[in-house]
């Protein structure tokens, strides 16, 4: 059997909602489920849910079929311990994630930083098609990143290439649940601008309602957003200064804000260390797929 006579699961594992799909082997999509994350179950809730996911796409397949699962999950999993470390889903933290989904479905599965997973996917068949070098970012409740170079997704040797998220670009900033302050995390996910907000002006607003606003030109809600472009500029540009890459692909529920793509390009060049960046910065073109394709094409 080759990899052309597969079947894939994909699960993409995230904070408020957990997807799986089924792939035939030309990739054709065959099932596609979604359900809530139980977060605030725990962690072996969480566990449960992943592998039920699993078996009820893996039913819909005739008995003996081979298949490959993959999983994509919103931390890394250390290459010497096993567990889980630099998860925004917290409870995953410290756990044989891996380890335990094996032991529950009594089969290999490959696990995987949801980044990299979305960074493998538009690099596969979305917008980073045809770029040698690209560096995948996801902006939503958090922010990861991953980096794609001649099709392959790397991890490194700690698990971590990619993750701009929790690089410190100010020290007096706000703390993150990563031990830092002042992360990209906190800066540019929607929920760093929204605990910004607040902080601010005593208001709590959704970045819905933020850039809502901002569009409005109203004055609190108009500074917030100018902040949160000028970081991304800064975060994004000093990235490109020690990356080089071919491409840049945004994903994540931030990157339909229109504005990245010209307002925020701008403060891209302000801060990148050349005086003509030519380096594209691309919406995504698998939307909320792509980090579920990704899982699957990930998986063992």
């Amino acid at each position: 059997m080759t990899d052309a006579d597969l079947y894939r699961i994909g699960i993409d594992l995230g904070g408020t909602k957990t997807e799986g799909v089924l792939l035939d082997p030309l990739d054709a999509v065959l099932a596609r489920q979604r359900r809530s994350t139980p977060l605030s179950e725990g962690y072996q809730a969480v566990l449960e849910s992943v592998a039920q996911l699993v078996r009820d796409l893996a039913a819909r397949l005739p008995e003996g079929v081979p298949y490959s699962v993959g999983v994509g999950i919103p931390g890394s999993v250390d290459a010497v311990t096993g567990l889980v470390r630099n998860a925004n889903s917290v409870c995953l933290i410290g756990r044989p994630f891996p380890a335990d989904l094996e032991k529950i479905l009594g089969r290999r599965v490959g696990v995987r930083n949801d980044a990299d997973c979305f960074t493998l996917a538009e690099c596969r068949k979305g917008a980073g098609v045809g770029h040698q070098v690209v560096f995948g970012v996801i902006m939503g409740t958090g922010c990861g990143g991953g980096i794609c170079i001649d099709g392959i997704v790397r991890e490194g040797p700690h698990r971590i290439s990619g993750e701009w998220g929790h690089v410190s670009i100010d020290p007096a900033g706000s703390p993150c649940y990563c031990g830092n302050r002042g992360c990209i995390e906190t800066k540019i996910s929607g929920s760093g601008v929204e605990a910004a907000y607040l902080a601010r002006n005593g208001v709590s607003l959704t970045m819905e309602e933020i850039v809502a606003g901002a569009r409005r030109g109203e004055a609190r809600t108009l500074l917030a957003f100018n902040t949160f472009l000028d970081d991304f500029g800064r975060s994004l540009g000093g990235l490109i200064s020690v990356l080089d890459p071919d491409a840049v692909v945004l994903g994540g529920g931030l990157s339909n804000i229109e504005e990245l793509y010209h307002a925020g390009l701008e403060r891209v060049r302000h801060y990148v260390f050349h005086n003509d960046l030519r380096t594209p910065v691309l919406k995504n073109e698998l939307g909320d797929s792509a980090g579920v394709f990704g899982a699957a094409w990930i998986g063992v």
